[in-house]
């Protein structure tokens, strides 16, 4: 085994350059990596909290996997076999018992870190919704969405989903055949919708318009195809959505109404909401609520 002495000692001066050019990478890179849009618009309450733990991330992601990318192509450079050099060895080195407990330590305590600040938000995301928060019974089958919700008029079932902006909501989440994941982008929040049990989540709309809502687990061939909207509107729009589509399914009765057993009453085309379940049904279900208020002012 023989040295190497034409290589010469690492000084100073190179870690100082390589410190120096993983610092202006890193920060390139947490300039470059938070300037990109990862996520849809924030349509919910704790969307900006889920978002600002995604930047810390970031934050802190970046310059570790810079560094560590520094060291191994500066280690491949400086260190790497030349031609004529195939027969040669570096000194055996016994390795540095400092350096073993810096980088164990020091991840030790980014991970703790990030755990702790995970479960502080997952613990305020989690909260229990207050008394009287709107419940929407999300139901997955293989491969659609159906929705309940309580109404002055009755209980309804619809297959787009409706929300008042500004308004907690309660969201009871099961499955009638196998595993899926109710999931709405601009949310933030998603969650398994499993059978036999009812998973949930709760959270406030604060944006108006039309969201998408997947289902983020494989549930089968038409897994793709599991899509629907929802609609946040204003209140006033809302109720008055409510009651159209209540009175279009005939849930005319007092809260609890259905037929004997309580079953929600679902929305059946008809002559004014023909077009609900069609591309274009929310325009026109929009148009016939319009109508309606027009003639009640």
């Amino acid at each position: 085994m023989k040295d190497q002495p034409h290589r010469g000692a690492v000084t100073a001066k190179h870690w100082l350059v390589l410190a120096a050019i993983t610092a202006v990478v890193s920060l390139i890179g947490i300039v470059f990596m938070l300037s990109l849009n990862w996520f849809p618009e924030q349509g919910s309450d704790v969307a900006p909290a889920i978002d600002t733990f995604w930047d810390v991330l970031v934050v802190i992601s970046v310059p570790i996997f810079v560094a560590v990318s520094s060291m191994m192509l500066f280690s491949v450079w400086r260190w790497r076999q030349r031609p004529g050099e195939e027969d040669l060895d570096g000194p055996p080195i016994h390795g540095s018992a400092k350096l073993e407990v810096i980088w164990t330590v020091v991840p030790t305590i980014v991970i703790a870190a990030l755990t702790t600040y995970a479960a502080i938000l997952l613990i305020d995301i989690q909260a229990a919704p207050a008394k009287g928060t709107r419940v929407v019974n999300v139901n997955g089958v293989q491969f659609a969405w159906d929705f309940e919700t309580q109404t002055p008029n009755g209980p309804v079932k619809t297959s787009r989903l409706y929300l008042p902006i500004n308004e907690p909501v309660k969201f009871n989440v099961r499955s009638k055949d196998v595993i899926h994941d109710f999931w709405v982008p601009a949310f933030r929040l998603k969650v398994d919708a499993v059978p036999g049990i009812t998973t949930s989540y709760n959270l406030t709309p604060t944006k108006l318009g039309t969201f998408d809502v997947v289902c983020a687990e494989l549930c089968g061939l038409g897994h793709a195809y599991m899509r629907q909207t929802v609609t946040v509107l204003t209140a006033e729009r809302y109720a008055t959505m409510m009651a159209g589509l209540a009175k279009a399914s005939g849930a005319t009765a007092p809260a609890g109404a259905g037929d004997a057993g309580g079953t929600p009453a679902t929305v059946a085309p008809s002559n004014e909401t023909s077009e609900v379940y069609n591309e274009g049904g929310l325009h026109a279900l929009l148009k016939y609520t319009d109508k309606s208020m027009q003639g009640k002012g």
